[in-house]
């Protein structure tokens, strides 16, 4: 039974018959009625000498809440899926490694996205997620209210606490509704990441935005400067912002100073990817929290446009690619939008045999990952010796999940992501005998595809049966996978393990893109399409290799997919796989770049201390 410190006596008491009290963020436990009277009468008076989260931690005054529909902190929490939540989860990583106070507030989802199986044709099936949170969570003893449809919704809230390199920690409050005091359908609101229809969709965004700054407060942490909408799905924060400080003040809504406190992520680069709910279907959620007329100036005439909500309550908008803000500021271009391109978190994305080369050859790499310039300097051999190792490591785990046997000296092609039609993965299967050809006059080539297509996305869906097709076709000179079940384990092995890692999306829909940059950490160059990130990244033949035109030529789709296909084989053939075969010095040389250049750069710890220099300030 675990013991801490009374802050107000001294006395020892156990976490299990302590009464609770909060303040900043923090749980403190008192020994008795009178201890706890007497610290809620004046907390700030006895806090900082331990914290009942974390015994010996220092009291963190928590100032920044960043708020996300899903975030992926732990690999055994199916709390995302994909890169929109494991970018949340290293960003999380990073304010931790940083020592940034800042507090993460998202769902518990019980049944997680979706378990995937394929049968022997591609059809995807998909399964519940079975897990319990209770084993890897902590359940907080305070529950808030929300109305959504005239009726209360009553939320808990669990806690992870995510430790950076020095022990400090990042709270992540995950919010849920599966209480017994809530009707049976109102308890399964928070059971799947965007499941449901849009109502309850909306009932979702309910739950994050008003219920996360509702049960912030109720957790005493009363000192929140700034609040991060990391997409639109948060962006009911600043309606609940704006009617409590109208509680708390003159009857006029605020709207300047809520704007002063939030900040707004865009992820979205095309105007249909939006959220966006009727008026009446917000009304009937909602009620009368604010006047239509108010609604409608803060979120569009038409319907509530989460987007528009976030561009309108808040003092800095950023994209996430120097090219997505481009494009944000186009489609929205009344507004000032910044762009901040993301990162992936360094230390959790380098696999172990790479980790030793750097803590060998750049001390201190793991927490200035920018350091990683001097990888430049590191011998051809030990890169590809380490990079020998990660290939093995993800043969061994493919033949594992799946029984095929790969061949260890065969061009590993990897391209893992969500499964939507605009990413294109069947881009490089759409000649087959190109691939055949390659295989057969320069060297063996084995592919190697993952990824989840949304339940009610068909056209994704179709792209995983056209690889699995193409795959039967070319059985006996290529080996091409589908591997099931996409997540963070598997994405670490295969952004290490394959030599090549593939980017195919349709332009300009790739808002920034982060596999590529997991892959840089390991040595594996790219070759994609110039959009996103790689725009920013790419330097050809040295970093990697482009697909298509760039960003600012523009054709009707089927000349573009075309005219890539045709480009994507060209490159194959005559540059990248005699590179690899003939010329190995050469190649090595690619990936010391890839290191040097990419991974040094396109990390979170950056991304997080330029959201500290521009945003949060």
């Amino acid at each position: 039974m675990e013991r801490i410190k009374d802050p107000v006596c001294g006395m020892m008491v156990s976490i299990e018959e302590g009464r609770p009290a909060f303040h900043h963020g923090t749980t403190y436990y008192l020994c008795s009625d009178l201890c706890h009277r007497i610290f809620l009468a004046d907390p700030e008076k006895y806090t900082g000498r331990t914290t009942g989260l974390s015994p010996g931690q220092p009291d963190i005054v928590r100032r920044i809440a960043y708020f996300s529909m899903e975030v992926a902190a732990d690999p055994r929490m199916p709390t995302y899926s994909g890169g929109l939540g494991v970018l949340a989860g290293d960003t999380l990583r990073s304010c931790a490694d940083l020592k940034i106070p800042v507090v993460g507030i998202s769902l518990l989802y019980w049944r997680g996205y979706f378990d995937q199986s394929l049968d022997e044709w591609g059809n995807q099936h998909e399964h519940p997620v079975t897990w319990d949170p209770k084993a890897l969570l902590r359940e907080l003893p305070i529950a808030v209210q929300v109305t959504f449809e005239n009726r209360s919704l009553k939320i808990r809230a669990w806690q992870v606490e995510i430790v950076g390199a020095t022990g400090f920690v990042v709270p992540l409050l995950l919010l849920d509704t599966n209480l017994p005091e809530n009707t049976p359908h109102d308890r399964e609101l928070t059971s799947w990441l965007y499941g449901g229809d849009t109502r309850e969709r909306l009932a979702q965004e309910i739950i994050l935005g008003i219920g996360g700054i509702r049960m912030l407060q109720a957790l005493g942490y009363s000192q929140i400067e700034r609040f991060h909408m990391n997409e639109g799905h948060a962006a009911l924060l600043t309606i609940e912002l704006l009617c409590t400080m109208k509680l708390a003040g003159p009857a006029e809504l605020d709207f300047n100073t809520v704007r002063s406190r939030c900040i707004f992520t865009t992820h979205t680069p095309v105007p249909a990817g939006h959220d966006r709910f009727s008026y009446d279907l917000v009304r009937n959620g909602l009620g009368n929290i604010l006047p239509l007329e108010v609604l409608q100036m803060l979120g569009g005439r038409d319907e509530l446009n989460m987007t528009l909500l976030g561009l309108n309550l808040s003092h800095y908008v950023n994209g996430v690619a120097k090219r997505h803000g481009q494009v944000s500021q186009e489609m929205f271009p009344g507004y000032a939008i910044d762009s901040i391109t993301n990162g992936v978190h360094s230390a959790t994305w380098t696999c172990e045999s790479f980790r030793a080369l750097y803590d060998r050859h750049i001390p201190g790499w793991i927490n200035d990952p920018f350091s990683l310039r001097y990888a430049i300097s590191i011998p051809n051999n030990e890169i590809w010796a380490a990079h020998v190792e990660a290939k093995q490591r993800l043969l061994h785990e493919i033949r594992t999940r799946t029984g095929v046997p790969l061949n260890r000296n065969a061009f590993t092609i990897g391209f893992a992501r969500r499964a939507a039609l605009y990413k294109r993965a069947d881009l490089i299967l759409s000649d087959p005998n190109q691939l055949r050809d390659i295989a057969k006059q320069v060297g063996p080539v084995q592919l190697i595809f993952a990824g989840k297509a949304h339940p009610k996305d068909e056209p994704g869906k179709e792209v995983i049966r056209r690889v699995v097709q193409v795959a039967k076709q070319l059985k006996n000179d290529v080996t091409i996978l589908y591997v099931e079940n996409y997540d963070m384990v598997l994405a670490q092995l295969l952004t290490a393990g394959v030599d090549l890692w593939l980017n195919t999306p349709q332009r300009p829909l790739e808002a920034s893109g982060t596999s590529g940059m997991k892959a840089a950490h390991n040595g594996v160059p790219s070759l994609s399409v110039l959009d996103g990130w790689w725009i920013e990244g790419h330097i050809e033949g040295v970093t990697g290799w482009s697909v298509g035109p760039g960003p600012t030529e523009s054709s009707q789709e089927g000349e573009v997919n075309a005219r890539d296909s045709v480009e994507l084989y060209q490159k194959l053939r005559w540059v990248i796989a005699p590179l690899f075969f003939q010329h190995q010095e050469q190649w090595v040389d690619v990936m010391r770049h890839t290191i040097a250049f990419n991974a040094s750069f396109f990390n979170t710890h950056r991304m997080v201390q330029q959201y500290a220099a521009n945003a949060y300030v």
